[in-house]
């Protein structure tokens, strides 16, 4: 072997080492970082997951096709477009939209900013984002909505939906109980306007449907009377 050809192979293993001793420190603080809190308007867990409208449908397709440049975020007017800091692997500076704090207007300025094939530009057209945006699908808990246990007169989630009647309306027999279509593309603003403390609509993937199921324990079956004896008022949890 050549002294020449000897000197470029040791520099090339020489220019490997400095590379992956620079990047170790990096990799190993994105893998280690903890998660970061839920909402701060609910208890419950974000939906991390909901990411602007018009993103890759596979999240993998879209966590390697982001480069976290921040377009998406400069031009979004309501700014619901945050980004992931803390967590670990390849979601660092990727963004995402948490609809308890702020929905998304459907403006479409996202897709028309982003440099890479992350966000799809869409026109701002209903028929187009009927037929290109699913962010996910909005989700009532009858048995918390204000409407559907006769407590009370609301239709913020339907006042406040920016594809009107086609995603959600109000229930045939009562005017005031609102259901939700299966055009709903998930923006989360009637996430953001109920006024209910526990949130009973929310964002989830379109499987798991419009409306919260409940499972209650046969009267009878041994957890129900195990459940008996510790609530004598034999009231049974949902």
């Amino acid at each position: 072997m050549s002294t020449q050809r000897r000197n470029f192979i040791q520099w090339l293993v020489y220019g490997a080492g400095v590379f992956a001793a620079a990047s170790a420190p990096y990799g190993i603080a994105r893998m280690l970082a903890p998660k970061p809190p839920g909402s701060r308007v609910t208890k419950r867990p974000a939906r991390r997951s909901m990411r602007p409208p018009g993103a890759l449908a596979k999240d993998v397709d879209f966590l390697e096709a982001c480069i976290g440049c921040g377009l998406c975020a400069e031009v979004c007017p309501p700014r619901c477009i945050l980004f992931h800091r803390r967590e670990g692997a390849g979601e660092v500076n990727t963004p995402y939209i948490v609809p308890e704090e702020k929905g998304c207007v459907l403006c479409m300025k996202c897709g028309e900013v982003c440099p890479t094939p992350a966000l799809k530009a869409i026109p701002h057209e209903k028929a187009a984002i009927f037929d290109q945006v699913d962010m996910g699908v909005a989700q009532i808990d009858r048995l918390t909505c204000y409407p559907w246990v006769d407590t009370g007169v609301c239709g913020a989630c339907v006042l406040s939906c920016p594809l009107g009647t086609r995603a959600i309306g109000f229930d045939f027999a009562n005017l005031y109980r609102p259901v939700v279509k299966s055009d709903c593309v998930g923006c989360g603003l009637c996430v953001e306007v109920c006024p209910h403390p526990s949130l009973p609509i929310r964002i989830v993937a379109r499987s798991e449907g419009t409306v919260t199921g409940h499972t209650v324990e046969k009267v009878g079956s041994p957890k129900s009377l195990d459940q008996a004896k510790e609530n004598p008022k034999g009231v049974l949890p949902f």
